[in-house]
């Protein structure tokens, strides 16, 4: 719950809400993470059924993260679509630069912007929120550059007020872990492929089914790179069948399997854009 001490917690939620009602109708452009599942909460509140969430499936999207979004925007009651995006076919995607997120989101948005103008939405919404500001995401320009509002960042709401929040509305899933794409767990300059896409989803399952839930499986080469919250690490090394899992990552296609001694760390491929403009002259 919301201590009475967060009023300008609900005083954000409240200005959410006035926001929504001014716009009337809205696309939500629905991940079925944390931010977009706000946003679509709060504008199915608002606007009943002149909101519509909208689903991108792509192989860069966990199939299980796919039914989760399913599954959260029916026990929302909000009318939902699921669209195809094709950013795979894209060489400035598949080949990874650092600005890769700008082309997936370009994709995204050039196949919900007609949609919305199709279907009579004059507005197309995401999640991003106030924190994603302050980071490197190239996507978020793509986003502005074809007219994606951002109500959370608009209001001012950050990460933590996103769970605080979504707990108060009663949201099951308010603490969910971030899961961002799964080609975020390849370095830049390391082609994507589909194949590595889903050994590192097959990876990261299989670490999820031992009961590991916030995580990443690096892929590197023929590396992978397991990440977990560095005070759980001694735990996973005495409690996991370590030859087991090996065997297990071997047959998806892995040569060689490490743990991350520094631990899980959001965003740990900026660290190397932030390391090299550092060191740059």
């Amino acid at each position: 719950m919301i201590t009475d001490g967060s009023t300008t917690v609900q005083e954000k939620l409240q200005q959410l809400q006035t926001l929504f009602a001014r716009m009337e109708s809205a696309l939500i452009a629905y991940s079925g993470g944390i931010d977009s599942t706000l946003v679509a909460k709060v504008a199915h509140d608002v606007l009943g059924n002149q909101a519509l969430a909208v689903t991108a499936n792509s192989p860069s999207l966990l199939p299980e993260d796919f039914e989760e979004a399913q599954i959260q925007a029916a026990e929302m009651g909000m009318a939902h679509r699921v669209v195809t995006t094709h950013e795979m076919d894209n060489l400035n995607y598949t080949t990874n630069p650092v600005n890769r997120c700008y082309f997936c989101k370009s994709e995204l948005y050039d196949t919900l912007k007609p949609l919305a103008e199709q279907w009579g939405y004059p507005y197309v919404v995401d999640g991003v929120n106030a924190d994603d500001l302050q980071d490197y995401r190239p996507g978020i320009q793509a986003a502005k550059e074809r007219g994606t509002r951002s109500p959370l960042a608009e209001v001012g709401i950050t990460k933590l007020e996103v769970r605080e929040i979504s707990k108060f509305l009663g949201l099951p899933w308010w603490n969910k872990p971030a899961q961002p794409c799964l080609s975020s767990r390849f370095p830049y300059g390391e082609e994507i492929t589909v194949e590595k896409l889903r050994r590192v989803g097959q990876a990261e399952r299989y670490l999820r089914q031992l009961g590991w839930s916030t995580l990443r499986v690096r892929s590197q080469g023929d590396t992978a790179r397991i990440e977990l919250p560095a005070a759980d690490i001694q735990t996973f090394t005495q409690q996991t069948d370590l030859p087991r899992l090996v065997s297990a990552f071997k047959a998806y296609g892995f040569i060689y399997i490490t743990l991350d001694l520094e631990g899980f760390v959001s965003g740990k491929l900026n660290q190397e854009l932030a390391l090299a403009s550092s060191t740059s002259p």
